[in-house]
């Protein structure tokens, strides 16, 4: 069966499938990383989010929210599922499709919660204070030093509760003994450090975490899919 999504760009589709709405910012990033990592096969569609793309009609159909990343997830009977908001695509696919906890923990548990608990540290922290550092330092029509210090010294701050969890939790990952979808939510943010301002170096164990992370070719692979 095709499925017609209303895409301008992409021809209908034979179901079933899984097709990612998406583009090279750290959200859309940490979706395509781990959907690398679940070795799923899945379909790419690429939002020129500079041109307000993804403010089309088309789009805004699928995601009122009119942001990326959007997955949807298409049956062999051809119905559609749409998914939108990272963090809640993150733990869809966790439940739906890691069944062996290679990447997330078992739902329930202690170290589920603790999961969910430094996702939503990037939900909440990470993500709005380095995006709008990002945005007041690169994007803004004119310098404003005010808004440019308040969200690089809060940046600072989070990254201090990274270093000092890195420290408590001493395995090497954010949560319990192995690389989960909390790891997977930070990670792009700190690879763009740099436009907060920050360097990363000032914080040894995160520099660390980091580099164990770029190691892992899946995560590599996932970083480039936009």
């Amino acid at each position: 069966m095709l499925v017609d999504e209303h895409d301008p760009k992409m021809e209908p589709i034979e179901a079933p499938y899984i097709k990612l709405y998406t583009s090279g910012t750290p959200n859309g990033q940490k979706i395509s990383i781990l959907l690398e990592l679940l070795h799923l096969d899945y379909k790419l569609r690429s939002i020129n989010i500079y041109e307000n793309e993804q403010k089309q009609d088309w789009f805004l159909n699928i995601n009122p929210n009119g942001r990326i990343p959007t997955l949807s997830v298409v049956d062999s009977d051809g119905k559609i599922k749409y998914i939108s908001e990272s963090g809640a695509i993150m733990l869809y696919l966790a439940d739906k499709y890691d069944t062996e906890n290679r990447i997330s923990y078992k739902f329930g548990t202690d170290l589920y919660y603790e999961q969910l608990e430094w996702l939503m540290f990037q939900m909440g922290g990470i993500g709005p204070m380095m995006g709008q550092a990002h945005h007041f330092n690169i994007f803004a029509p004119k310098r404003i030093p005010y808004a440019e210090n308040r969200y690089k010294k809060e940046s600072g701050r989070l990254m201090d509760v990274l270093e000092k969890r890195l420290e408590i939790n001493c395995t090497g990952f954010l949560v319990g003994d192995h690389v989960c979808i909390a790891d997977l939510a930070i990670y792009p943010w700190l690879k763009e450090l740099y436009c907060v301002p920050l360097n990363i170096d000032e914080w040894p164990l995160v520099s660390k975490w980091v580099a164990n992370m770029d190691s892992i070719p899946e995560i590599s692979k996932g970083m480039t899919k936009h």
